[in-house]
């Protein structure tokens, strides 16, 4: 193609296309017809277009997609070229005849021929120009093809060095976000209870009395509901798969204790039932995976069968509750002039690890829950209980507070805190509802500690 030609041509892609910063405007020939071929590669958007190589592959592709345009622009122009010198074959066949003719007849027919053959030869002028056109394209074809041949191999070993090493950075990103979301996640493990939003309303069922939950040492994928109805002369549990489930009433199982329980302060943790057993201080540790009591052991010195129950009374002398710190029992004593006392138990054998007295009254507590080893108590079971009192284990300090929440059904026979869900499990006169819960968060640095 001219030169002339080829800078039209720019000129023109570039004046109707308009790129855009960063793009390229490729204009390396013309069609059959004559028309402009523009091409236009936009730059690639990949995590590798700062680094030496992305910017020697992004080169390198944009180089053989305009030489792949080349190629197409060449190939038709060879097909036209092609089919042309068909034609032109033909013709000189018949000058072959017409040659032969005069030389047979010369006298006759020379005047005639001559101009006959003048006009052939006038038409077949055009022709040099085409063949030659022709070999250069062939040549050139032959040149591209092998260029490319070659540019695919550096661009197939680019990519691979490339791939590799993009997944591998990649991988070692990918796990150091994780490690800090960890220790990120850790830090953010235990609070200090802020405000108790909801409730949730998840299911209408049972008696006025009772419990559900779910276990939070449980994995994510594991998320089973347990269901206790009333407080006293019952043993029955019932498992559900899931929430759904339970809303649904679709039992997966049905548990028959050995001992029937007393209250409804109960929790499960790490696939186990603990319970008060009725009529007694004794703790009894329930297997579900084997359907058997591992463990039980009494409470020495706990009051039970309502000497020391919760303000609504339903014999919940004894709170078994979990936290992110472990499981815990929650009563009152002689000894402590039926003021709270708060034990850690051992979840294997039962055995109390550490206690903390308080100086509030078991009696005048409507509810209580643990969250981060800080037991904080309600002030009533009805309508306008708040959170009232917070003890410390960490630091054996209380401290009043004054945390509102709704008691939507107007009498609370069971609160209970899940460290999993970071809710507050409750039986609100017949309804099974959830809690949401705030809480403040002091994040130690790595140079504040």
């Amino acid at each position: 193609m001219p030169a002339a030609d080829l800078r039209v041509c720019s000129r023109l892609c570039v004046q109707t296309i308009r790129p855009k910063e960063g793009w390229q405007v490729y204009s390396s020939a013309q069609d059959a017809d004559g028309r402009c071929i523009c091409t236009v590669v936009a730059p690639e958007q990949n995590l590798c277009s700062r680094d030496a190589k992305g910017r020697q592959l992004r080169q390198l592709l944009e180089k053989v997609q305009n030489m792949s345009q080349s190629i197409e622009v060449l190939n038709l122009r060879t097909q036209r070229d092609f089919q042309y010198i068909m034609r032109m074959e033909s013709q000189i066949k018949g000058l072959r005849s017409k040659f032969r003719q005069i030389e047979s007849d010369r006298k006759t027919l020379v005047n005639k021929n001559f101009q006959e053959l003048k006009g052939k030869m006038e038409s077949l002028q055009p022709l040099i120009p085409v063949l030659e056109q022709y070999k250069t394209d062939a040549k050139l074809i032959s040149q591209f093809k092998e260029e490319i041949r070659n540019l695919s191999g550096v661009l197939m070993g680019i990519q691979e060095e490339m791939g590799a090493y993009d997944y591998e950075e990649l991988q070692q990103r990918v796990l150091n976000l994780e490690n800090r979301l960890r220790n990120c996640m850790s830090k953010l493990t235990c609070g200090k209870l802020m405000k108790i939003t909801g409730p949730l309303t998840v299911k209408t069922s049972g008696t006025r009395f009772g419990a559900w939950m779910t276990d939070p040492q449980a994995s994510p994928k594991n998320n089973r509901v347990w269901y206790m109805d009333s407080y006293t002369n019952n043993k029955i549990v019932k498992e559900f798969k899931s929430i759904a489930d339970f809303v649904a009433g679709v039992e997966s199982r049905t548990y028959n204790l050995p001992f029937k329980w007393a209250g409804t302060n109960h929790v499960v943790y790490n696939g186990s039932l603990y319970y008060n057993k009725m009529q007694s201080n004794i703790i009894v540790r329930y297997s579900f995976e084997t359907g058997r009591v591992v463990t039980q052991r009494a409470l020495e010195s706990a009051g039970f069968h309502n000497v020391y129950p919760y303000t609504w009374g339903g014999f919940s002398d004894i709170d078994l509750m979990a936290d992110e710190l472990g499981l815990w029992a929650v009563y009152a004593t002689n000894q402590n002039a039926g003021n709270i006392v708060i034990s850690q138990l051992n979840p294997d054998t039962l055995q109390i690890v550490s206690t903390w007295n308080t100086e509030y009254s078991k009696r005048n507590a409507g509810e209580s829950f643990m969250i981060c080893g800080t037991l904080y108590i309600t002030n009533s079971h009805l309508t306008g209980a708040k959170v009232y009192y917070a003890y410390s284990t960490k630091t054996s300090t209380y401290e009043y507070t004054d945390i509102p929440f709704h008691n939507q059904y107007f009498h609370m026979s069971m609160l209970d805190y899940n460290a999993r869900d970071r809710a507050l499990y409750g039986w609100n006169n017949g309804h099974q509802v959830l809690f949401n819960v705030t809480l403040f968060h002091i994040i130690k640095t790595e140079d504040d500690s």
